[in-house]
């Protein structure tokens, strides 16, 4: 079948769909245009590379926690729309004109205890200076007073937190370790599978299911004696950069309530920043823990592809799919990869490799020089498109670790846009594959931007999917050629700070214009593509008040430097203990 049948197809297919036909033309024509760009690239690119060189991983469709019975959709075309008071239907489209919801003035209750990070409250719970169970009803609190502005979780677990809370209480008055996390409360992104509890995906879609068993890292971050308050809200199914659903509607940004998180992990991002939690954890496929970081004001670590364990999390695409943290600082985000790293046999994507003392790494960055580490800039990432109190801020960033005694330099990566390109083609075959039996099913209760992308990726050639995977491999190497060189990279996490709510375009000063979507995840899409670990760290804030991430990209597993350096650069400039007014 020729490209042009297949694309001819496609707007067929989607024009006998319940959408709207603008939609589903404009969607087709930017598939069109990925393509022929994906296309020229290729030519450009791999035209001498031998086919028994590249890079085609032999992914599995779904990693899942393995489900008794039916498969995990099996059910979900029989379920009605019904839901279990989960969510709601926003109906809300384009730019917010009426003024956004006010968040209570002051700081809110308990701000004072919630302020600090997961390290130090755990290590104050182990003193006996603060309970467990008062600081979950502390997180609880908060959550009734603050949530219903923010829109940060879509489902609140009190009594399972409370019960964690008082199994930890009731260990330290036997003389026993309450666990590494010792009580805290924590939050997890509503793409992790819980068992008894639904998992929505921010999406009408899942209205009916309920997941069998725990996801890896809920096991892990409960064994730890984290106490789990509930879901964080998320974009439908993990694809986008805004927290702006049309099952729960938008979340609000802290620091302006009247902007995007960021996301897809956009509730994660809101519920740390206002101290609903201190610790919660997201997915990231082409920056979405980084993203809500950087817009946010807090930490955000993803870690190296299969670091951590992704099974019994819902997927967006296979291959690109990391789970981590966001916290307050970089010794909480270390604290939180020591626990969820680690190999899992029933995973084969998981890395078997050891896991070292992360916290090792964050303490000695703490308290010690860069002096000895080579820091690469791509300056050809940052010649346009990049806001000018971003700018600003990065900049001044690269001053504070060169005092810190790091070497900066200037390197050559591959363009941004077109590392940017094959995670999205990557993305659309892999999501477009596993979504297509639920598609079928119920494709009416999806959202309809994140359906037409769906949709159209169940159109893309085989052809396609493997050219993004081979140029993926040959970027991956061309970027590991410059790491050996430098220690780490270094780059804003966004080129522009957290847009308003609902705007779809974004204009620098200069007056060129970028797709939002585009924009936030244009300095972090290319390092899911190459599975490198990436750290967002606040570096700042524009004249409007609007934090600035800096993100620090070490090699494949070499988180302990990435931690290292943002640990060092978090002491010297003092930005991390910057909280939005809310607090």
């Amino acid at each position: 079948m020729t490209d042009d049948l297949i694309l001819q197809l496609a707007r067929d297919v989607l024009g006998r769909q319940d959408l709207d036909r603008e939609l589903a033309r404009e969607t087709a024509a930017r598939l069109e245009a990925l393509l022929r760009r994906i296309r020229a690239v290729a030519e450009e690119r791999l035209w001498t590379l031998p086919p028994a060189f590249a890079f085609v991983p032999d992914h599995p469709a779904y990693h899942g926690p393995p489900l008794p019975g039916e498969p995990v959709w099996a059910g979900m075309a029989r379920a009605g729309r019904g839901g279990s008071g989960y969510g709601g239907t926003s109906g809300r489209t384009g730019v917010e004109t009426a003024s956004p919801p006010r968040l209570p003035s002051g700081p809110g209750p308990h701000a004072d205890l919630l302020e600090q990070g997961v390290s130090r409250l755990a290590a104050a719970v182990r003193r006996r200076e603060v309970s467990p169970v008062e600081l979950v009803q502390a997180a609880l609190d908060r959550i009734d007073a603050l949530d219903p502005t923010l829109n940060a979780f879509v489902l609140v677990t009190r009594e399972r937190a409370l019960a964690t809370a008082r199994r930890a209480e009731e260990a330290l008055l036997r003389g026993e370790d309450p666990g590494p996390l010792a009580g805290v409360p924590v939050a997890v992104k509503d793409v992790y599978e819980v068992a008894g509890l639904p998992t929505r995906a921010g999406s009408a879609a899942l209205e009916g299911y309920t997941s069998a068993a725990d996801a890896v890292a809920v096991r892990r971050l409960e064994a730890a004696g984290g106490a789990l308050v509930g879901k964080t809200a998320t974009h439908e199914f993990a694809f986008g950069p805004t927290t702006d659903s049309p099952y729960h509607g938008p979340t609000r940004n802290p620091w302006d309530p009247a902007r995007i998180p960021g996301g897809s992990s956009g509730g994660s991002g809101s519920a740390v920043a206002a101290g609903l939690v201190p610790l919660a954890l997201g997915t990231d496929t082409g920056g979405s823990i980084r993203i809500p970081a950087a817009a946010c004001g807090v930490v955000g670590l993803k870690p190296s592809y299969g670091r951590v364990p992704a099974r019994g999390i819902l997927p967006l695409s296979w291959s690109l799919d990391h789970a981590g943290p966001l916290c307050r600082c970089v010794a909480d985000a270390a604290l939180a990869l020591q626990v969820l790293a680690g190999p899992d046999p029933l995973d084969p994507q998981a890395s078997p490799a050891p896991v070292p003392d992360y916290r090792v790494a964050a303490e000695a960055g703490g308290s010690a020089r860069l002096k000895g580490l080579t820091l690469g800039v791509p300056q050809a990432w940052l010649e346009d498109r990049v806001d000018g109190g971003v700018r600003k801020a990065f900049e001044a960033a690269l001053a504070v670790l060169a005092d810190l005694g790091a070497v900066v330099v200037p390197v050559q990566l591959p363009p941004a846009d077109v590392m940017m390109f094959v995670n999205r083609i990557i993305t659309l075959g892999e999501a477009g594959a596993f979504h297509a039996p639920l598609l079928a099913a119920r494709g009416e209760a999806y959202g309809p931007d994140v359906r037409a992308r769906l949709e159209l990726g169940q159109f893309l050639l085989a052809r396609d999917y493997l050219t993004a995977q081979r140029l993926r491999g040959e970027l991956a190497r061309e970027v590991a050629q410059v790491m050996a060189r430098v220690d780490a990279l270094l780059t804003p996490t966004l080129p522009i700070p957290a847009a308003p709510i609902g705007q779809g375009i974004w204009t620098y000063a200069g007056g060129e214009q970028e797709p939002v979507a585009e924009a936030l995840i244009r300095f972090t899409a290319p390092f899911s593509v190459t599975g490198q670990p990436a750290l967002s760290v606040p570096c700042g804030f524009t004249e409007g008040g609007l934090p600035v991430g800096l993100q620090i990209v070490g090699r494949v597993f070499d988180e302990p430097t990435v931690l290292r350096i943002g640990a060092a650069y978090e002491a010297a400039a003092g930005w991390s203990g910057r909280r939005p007014p809310v607090r």
